[in-house]
């Protein structure tokens, strides 16, 4: 598939007209990175940003005694590291492929020069980073707020919402979630076995299935306590 056809699969750049993807795609750089490899550390200049075709890819910030903080696992169609396009300054993040991943790398000179050319990419962008802005306001909230049960009811909730059903699969594993929540591996499971033998889900490997959710709701308000 060409790279302006796989550009108009991605909802960042929704609304353009077929010769401004085409513009798009002549800026692109195709990358593809194994599993484990690092796309850029925090600190490394903002040269652009990017955009997951395919596989997984995690930011995380690192403490200074070695601790690792999952900030987001992105999957394909999304696009990361956005804000060096307007910003132009270093990374604020690591970012590692969690999985053999396709990513096109944009640079932002030359993505600026066409957002003063179109602005519906200016417009498309400033939705991108609000809908972040938004993701991480309530990670904040949930990790300054809320007990770990509610912080993974929360979670729960919002992938069963994404997925559009009350029986999905968890998109990362155990270790990455206990990472975004705060946690730690060993508590994050005691509390799904709490879950599960609570009749608030259950679970079958990496598939989970929202049984009671309007305790799972109470839960994720601290309604109710585990």
């Amino acid at each position: 598939m060409e790279l302006s056809a796989i550009l108009a699969t991605i909802p960042l750049f929704n609304g353009l007209t077929d010769q401004q993807l085409a513009d798009l795609a002549l800026i692109v750089s195709d990358q593809n990175y194994k599993r484990g490899a690092t796309i850029f550390a925090e600190g490394d200049r903002g040269v652009g940003f990017f955009i997951l075709v395919s596989g997984q890819v995690k930011i995380y910030k690192m403490s200074v005694d070695g601790k690792e903080q999952t900030l987001h696992i992105f999957g394909p169609g999304e696009p990361f590291a956005e804000a060096a396009v307007f910003t132009g300054k270093s990374y604020p993040a690591y970012a590692d492929a969690l999985q053999d991943s396709r990513v096109f790398f944009i640079p932002r000179d030359s993505f600026v020069t066409l957002i003063r050319e179109n602005p519906a990419l200016a417009m498309n962008m400033l939705g991108a980073l609000s809908m972040r802005l938004k993701k991480f306001a309530g990670m904040i909230e949930a990790l300054s707020l809320k007990e770990v049960p509610g912080r993974l009811a929360s979670h729960l909730l919002l992938l069963g919402g994404q997925q559009g059903d009350d029986e999905f699969a968890l998109n990362i594993g155990k270790a990455q979630l206990a990472s975004i929540l705060g946690t730690i591996p060993e508590t994050l499971s005691r509390i799904f076995k709490k879950l599960s033998e609570g009749g608030f889900i259950e679970v079958q490997g990496s598939r989970i299935r929202i049984v009671d959710r309007e305790g799972l709701e109470a839960l994720a308000s601290g309604e109710e306590k585990l």
